[in-house]
């Protein structure tokens, strides 16, 4: 797994051993952020894994990253990914907590973001939806776009407006975009 373009294209990015992560593929990465186009601003990542996602937003232009995993070993890779491309926490800041509970903090925050990127555990999608689409409106900036990666045959579906969706074999990615 690599970055593929932007300021860390090429670089290699390391994935946990076993199957606590399935990382974003190169090939879905690559034609989804030819889909977003330019990226800039604040981007949040749940259910951030390796980082994947979250680090070619950095590579390809966004100013800042909040990353969110939860399970403390995963975290650490991430960390580690973070570390060899020279991303510091100014710039890629990793949050080891449970989804949610890094959303209800970051709107009593007031924190709002560009783009998002949600990929949960697969099996897990359809569960998220109520939650996520009750959560996230607070956190967007005017134009903001979502990115969810689910599975083809059970969709994890926002009730926000979607701009495009495409499916990679399994992988059904739908971008969002906040008014």
């Amino acid at each position: 797994m690599r970055v593929i373009a932007g300021r860390l294209g090429g670089r290699r990015l390391k994935a946990p051993r076993g199957r606590v992560t399935r990382p974003t593929s190169d090939r879905v990465r690559e034609a989804l952020f030819a889909m977003l186009g330019p990226v800039q601003g604040s981007v949040l990542d749940l259910f951030a894994g390796t980082g994947a996602l979250g680090i070619e937003a950095l590579s390809r232009g966004a100013e800042h990253a909040v990353f969110v995993e939860r399970d403390p070993r995963v975290a650490r890779v991430l960390k580690d990914n973070l570390a060899s491309l020279g991303l510091d926490s100014e710039i890629a800041e990793v949050r080891c907590a449970d989804a949610l509970g890094v959303l209800r903090s970051a709107r009593g925050g007031k924190e709002t973001y560009d783009l998002l990127f949600i990929d949960p555990p697969y099996e897990q999608a359809p569960a998220w939806e109520s939650e996520l689409s009750a959560s996230l409106p607070s956190l967007l900036r005017p134009g903001a776009r979502i990115v969810v990666e689910s599975d083809r045959r059970a969709p994890l579906e926002l009730e926000i407006q979607v701009e495009r969706s495409r499916r990679y074999g399994d992988t059904s990615i739908t971008i969002h975009r906040h008014q």
